[in-house]
């Protein structure tokens, strides 16, 4: 099985979604646009399938990343979340990865309004992993 991102052979993900045959490294996910759900049914998703924020919000004009202070750009997108609690936390994918694991499941909330039922549930789905400490 070839990787869609890398092209290079023993690409063990399968997209979840019916009738894709897309296949992927797990180190290559991230790259290609992929999400990998790191909870029960642990299901992947290809950049086309991947599941989207439901969160109908759009950053401001000059809204930076709570963590790093880097500008997140003017929409929604695969490299940028948004809490869906509060709606004005935007941080960069990989800036809300390295707080995850981090602060692990137990301790991860939003950054701005300390929600951490919808929050955490929102990362979970959309691929961001915690360890368990």
């Amino acid at each position: 099985q070839y990787c869609f991102v890398c092209g290079e052979s023993g690409a063990t993900i399968s997209c979840w979604m019916t009738g894709c045959r897309r296949k992927f490294h797990l180190p290559c996910a991230m790259e290609g646009g992929c999400v990998t759900q790191f909870l029960s049914p642990y299901r992947a998703f290809c950049w086309e399938h991947r599941p989207e924020q439901a969160v109908q919000a759009a950053p401001e004009e000059n809204t930076t990343c709570l963590i790093c202070l880097e500008p997140v750009g003017d929409q929604k997108s695969y490299g940028t979340m948004v809490c869906p609690a509060c709606k004005h936390a935007w941080f960069h994918r990989g800036c809300i990865q390295a707080q995850a694991l981090n602060a692990g499941i137990y301790r991860f909330q939003c950054p701005l309004c300390r929600d951490r039922s919808a929050f955490l549930s929102e990362m979970l789905i959309m691929g961001i992993r915690m360890p368990f400490r």
